[in-house]
C-alpha cells in the first residue's frame, strides 16, 4: 500500500520535476527492417531502473501503446518469457501486434528480449537496453530491430515513426522514472 501511495504522489507532481531526458533517437529502415536506437538519461539509480525495465507487468503503466503485457513462465531452458500486445495509430493507419518471447539479462548491465516469430506478429523483433551509471543518474541505451509481418504503408515511413516515438517517448520516460523513484523510496 505504501508503494501505491508513493507512486500516486510521484505521478501527480509536475513533469518538470523529473530529470529524465531523451538525448538521442534514430530510426532507419534497412532491408525491410526498422532499426531504432535511443539514449535516455534518468535521474534515478541503476538498481531501481533495471528492475522497472525487467518487469514486463509494469509496461502498461508507462507506455500508452502497450495495452497488455505480462511476464510468463520460463521456457524449457529456464529463460524468463514475456507477452506484449501493442495498439497504436499513426495518421489513419491503426494496428495491433503481439509479441511473445524470452529475455536474457545481466543484472544492472543489459536486458535483451527476443520475440518468437512463430507466436508473434513479427518476423524479427530483437531489443536491448544497456545500463550505465552517469553522475547522479543512469543512462539507458536502447536498440530495437524489427520486421513486422503486417504491411506498413510507405507514407508512414521512418519520419512519422520517429516523430511518434519522440512524442510518446517523452511521456514514457517520465513515467518510467516515476516508477523507479517509487521503488527507490520503498527500499
Amino acid at each position: 500500500m505504501k508503494f501505491a501511495r508513493a507512486l500516486v504522489a510521484l505521478l501527480c507532481l509536475p513533469a518538470a520535476s523529473y530529470a529524465a531526458e531523451l538525448r538521442d533517437i534514430t530510426v532507419e529502415k534497412v532491408d525491410g527492417r526498422y532499426v531504432l536506437n535511443s539514449e535516455v538519461w534518468f535521474g534515478v539509480g541503476i538498481d531501481a531502473l533495471f528492475a522497472v525495465f525487467l518487469d514486463y507487468d509494469l509496461s502498461t503503466q508507462f507506455s500508452s501503446a502497450i495495452v497488455e503485457a505480462r511476464d510468463i513462465e520460463p521456457d524449457a531452458q529456464g529463460r524468463p518469457r514475456f507477452y506484449i500486445r501493442n495498439r497504436g495509430c499513426v495518421l489513419f493507419f491503426c494496428f495491433s501486434a503481439e509479441r511473445n518471447g524470452y529475455v536474457l539479462h545481466e543484472p544492472n548491465v543489459v536486458i535483451e528480449a527476443f520475440a518468437d516469430p512463430e507466436t508473434s506478429d513479427f518476423h524479427l523483433s530483437e531489443e536491448s537496453w544497456r545500463f550505465r551509471e552517469d553522475g547522479d543518474g543512469t543512462i539507458v541505451d536502447y536498440h530495437l530491430e524489427m520486421k513486422p509481418k503486417m504491411w506498413i504503408p510507405p507514407v508512414i515511413g521512418t519520419y512519422v515513426i520517429k516523430r511518434r516515438l519522440r512524442e510518446g517517448g517523452g511521456y514514457a520516460i517520465q513515467r518510467i522514472e516515476a516508477i523507479a523513484r517509487a521503488m527507490e523510496q520503498r527500499r
